[in-house]
């Protein structure tokens, strides 16, 4: 289920999972009063004909030499060409289509060659094969052996006034290298406040410290600037093992020295302010196929966009249009998508619910109607099913509007918060929803993915046609947790956004593409929550 797994006959499955750490320096400047605003997507190449993205670093305001947080894990296959791409534009808008930013050049290799150099610069390049001025990428592999996460609750005491009265200070944490230090985790902003109380966070150990209680980290306590000059506050070195004594009685508490301003104060100078460490644990964690095989349950349900804007039905230009010599954008979303996650639902039984029509007999416009028109039995038997109730249903509804996620994300919620209820690792929810539209309920679907990020459930997104869809864009959001109507942060993000236009003709990528997040989502969620797979005595416990 990772990115970048071989597909077809003969294919083995012996494969080296690595983390790769992408930086950049010496970025072309685009921005004509401030500096370009950096982003790095991902894409990879196994079939020789089509790239698909796997994902995207977060945007960094204001910086021609970025070290971004996000990493990328990815299935190694020895004996496979796995081209890569690495793409770096300055990002001017909200929407997700990379298109209309500005270019900073890319570096196209193979995962062997990162692979094999562990820790790879080059130059970037433009479109004309020329250099984009003087700017590198830097790409860091690191094979994956280690499943062991250290748990961290984090705040700050009297932190230093970089701005009048207040600073908006985040933490950057390092691990050390043979050839330097290398960004681990870097946490939120927490605004206008000298007393941050950080959201709870996770840090692989490979990424903090190696696995190596005993090895240096450093960490750095910085005031956010939006031009991208963040103030250093402070600093601390320390190891995963002081930081383990940490109690939330008595926790771990390093003082945050700023060495220019200790230097100039001299002896009235004592620190800038503390970092306490509330809680440090170490934990081993459970793999997404530690759940599968432990019996943890994928239920699937797919809901189906039929508001009017999609076209009518009877006419070719229809994104629902019934073609005799092949499917439609719905259709092949479904059996790309479907084909692959059906393999983890025992009974291959899938709940499907349109929404946005009109449905006899009352003809009042329904978001929540199982599309086999059967209430208490809305299940259709296995992907081929779903194709036949699709075709016998689409005949008998009126297209209508509007376009509303809510209703039925909070009916598989309903069943997902079921699910948690019990305390086990033994069910998990994927809604699969496939839409031509701008959302209208817009805030009401906020709340309701913000409400679902709390449960065993995920979210995938296809937008099929050439429609907006800067709504989806904005819910599949990676640089920043979406937050309700209300305020609320989301938990997790849930959610995967794909423009099907992007995989025209190449089912297999646009399922992997779909797909790529969703295993960590599952691993994460149980993790987060420490509950084990429900047989464990078919995988291998951690604990």
């Amino acid at each position: 289920m990772a990115a970048g797994g071989p597909q077809g006959p003969g294919a083995t499955h012996l494969a080296t999972k690595v983390e790769l750490t992408i930086s950049c320096e010496n970025l072309m400047d685009m921005d004509v009063f401030s500096k370009s605003d950096p982003l790095c997507a991902v894409y990879i190449n196994t079939t020789g004909s089509q790239w698909y993205e796997i994902g995207r670093t977060e945007m960094i305001l204001n910086n021609l030499n970025p070290k971004f947080a996000k990493k990328f894990v990815l299935d190694y296959y020895f004996e496979m060409v796995q081209k890569m791409k690495f793409s770096v534009y300055d990002i001017d808008n909200d929407t997700h289509d990379l298109s209309d930013d500005d270019f900073l050049g890319e570096l196209e290799c193979t995962l062997g060659q990162i692979v094999s150099n562990r820790q790879m610069t080059r130059p970037l390049m433009l479109n004309n094969h020329r250099p984009a001025g003087h700017g590198t990428i830097t790409i860091c592999a690191e094979e994956i052996t280690d499943n062991r996460m250290a748990n961290f609750e984090v705040f700050g005491r009297r932190l230093d006034k970089k701005y009048l009265w207040w600073s908006d200070p985040y933490l950057e944490f390092y691990k050390q290298m043979e050839t330097g230090w290398q960004l681990a985790h870097r946490t939120e902003v927490v605004k206008n406040n000298l007393n941050p109380i950080w959201r709870p966070f996770r840090i692989p150990l490979r990424s903090l410290c190696a696995g190596d209680p005993e090895k240096p980290i450093k960490v750095y306590c910085y005031d956010y600037r939006v031009n991208g000059s963040h103030s250093l506050i402070g600093s601390f070195q320390t190891t995963l093992a002081e930081m383990q004594i940490a109690t939330p009685i008595c926790p771990a508490e390093f003082e945050c020295i700023n060495h220019k301003k200790k230097e100039n104060k001299r002896r009235n100078y004592k620190n800038s302010g503390v970092i306490c460490i509330k809680s440090c644990q170490v934990v081993k964690e459970f793999t997404f196929l530690d759940y599968i095989m432990g019996g943890c349950g994928i239920n699937f349900t797919i809901a189906i966009d039929f508001t009017g804007s999609n076209g009518d039905p009877r006419t070719p230009e229809s994104l629902h249009y019934i073609n005799p010599e092949g499917y439609n954008e719905y259709l092949t979303a479904i059996w790309a998508v479907g084909n692959v996650i059906q393999d983890y639902d025992s009974n291959k039984m899938f709940p499907v619910f349109g929404f946005g029509a009109q449905v006899p007999p009352s003809w009042q416009v329904s978001h929540e109607f199982p599309i086999n028109f059967n209430p208490t039995n809305p299940f259709c038997s296995g992907i081929e099913g779903v194709v036949s109730a699709y075709q016998q249903c689409l005949p008998q509804l009126k297209l209508w509007g509007p376009t509303n996620f809510s209703p039925i994300i909070n009916h598989v919620a309903c069943f997902a918060r079921q699910a948690f209820r019990q305390h086990t690792a033994s069910q998990y929810y994927v809604l699969l929803i496939i839409t031509d539209g701008v959302i209208t309920d817009m805030d009401q679907t906020r709340t309701a993915i913000v409400e679902a990020s709390y449960l065993p459930m995920s979210i995938i997104i296809v937008g099929v046609g050439r429609a907006d869809f800067s709504a989806m864009e904005f819910l599949d959001s990676d640089d920043k947790l979406l937050r309700s109507a209300r305020g609320d942060v989301a938990a997790r993000d849930i959610v995967q956004f794909v423009p099907f236009r992007d995989f025209q003709g190449n089912s297999v990528a646009l399922a992997q593409s779909v797909l790529a997040e969703l295993p960590d989502q599952v691993a994460s969620f149980f993790n987060t929550y420490k509950l084990k797979p429900p047989n464990i005595f078919s995988v291998s416990d951690p604990s």
